[in-house]
This record gives structure tokens, C-alpha cells and sequence, in this order.
């Protein structure tokens, strides 16, 4: 009779990110929309986002799934604060 331990596979053990960067311009709402950021989207929707007029942020995303996202206004992280952001490489 075969022992529990030769029968179940080992579980992967998680690992750690390969490298860690900071972000140098902001692309939150690209990225929540599934986007890497304005280059992807036109490439992929082969059309420029809609902005507000007021300050060029972005208004209206499609999604891939082709769902809308509206945003505010405002932004959500100030320009002092995107630098704090980190990124990981996995």
C-alpha cells in the first residue's frame, strides 16, 4: 500500500518578486481597466481614451472584457506620492 506522502504531489512553495521598480508616471487607471498603460490601449482599441477637458486625465476606459470605467476628476495619488509605489517583477 502506497503511503499518503508519495501519493500527493508537493505544493509549490510561493517565490518572492524577481525585481522591484518604481513608477516614473502614473497609470493607475489604465492598469485597474487591464491595461499596461496608453500604449497598450490604443494598440488594442485602436482609439484615444476619453479625457476630461479640463486637465487631459482620464475620463472613460473600456475594458477588455468591454465593460466601461468611469473615474473622478481627481486623481488618486498625488505626484508626491507615485514615486512610493512599487512595482514587482515576478
Amino acid at each position: 500500500m502506497a503511503s499518503i506522502q508519495s501519493v500527493v504531489s508537493p505544493v509549490a512553495q510561493p517565490t518572492g518578486p524577481k525585481s522591484v521598480s518604481r513608477p516614473k508616471r502614473w497609470t493607475y487607471r489604465f492598469q485597474i481597466a487591464g491595461y499596461r498603460d496608453v500604449h497598450e490601449y490604443r494598440d488594442v482599441k485602436r482609439k484615444e481614451p476619453d479625457r476630461w477637458p479640463h486637465n487631459g486625465y482620464v475620463k472613460k476606459l473600456q475594458r477588455k472584457d468591454g465593460y466601461f470605467i468611469y473615474f473622478d476628476r481627481t486623481r488618486e495619488c498625488t505626484d508626491k506620492d507615485v514615486y512610493k509605489c512599487k512595482l514587482y517583477g515576478y
